[in-house]
């Protein structure tokens, strides 16, 4: 396994969940491992898909979190944009210093 030197992050609405998945999973080499869960979204960018969340102010998305190596990071970065374009999938990068297990 790679070193993970960073966290990438992406969050997407859920009706993008299956597809994102499926593509991370066709791509081990970049991402051996992966954590999604479901979140809410808020604010004045959010984008809503139905009038519930119209009303309760709130979107519905899913969470994925990926330590890699930052180079892979943006080579999936690069891959989604070609294959999933979508101004509802967002993401950012974070440095991790360490990263490790107990066992």
């Amino acid at each position: 396994m790679k070193q993970p030197d960073c966290c990438l992050t992406i969050v997407f609405s859920k009706a993008l969940e299956e597809d994102m998945i499926d593509h991370l999973l066709e791509h081990p080499e970049l991402a051996c491992g992966f954590t999604t869960y479901e979140v809410e979204g808020h604010g004045q960018v959010a984008v809503y898909h139905s009038v519930n969340e119209q009303v309760r102010g709130r979107a519905r998305r899913v969470k994925m979190e990926v330590a890699m190596e930052h180079e892979d990071a943006q080579t999936l970065i690069a891959h989604f944009k070609e294959t999933l374009p979508s101004r509802d999938i967002v993401y950012w990068i974070a440095p991790i210093n360490e990263f490790g297990r107990f066992a």
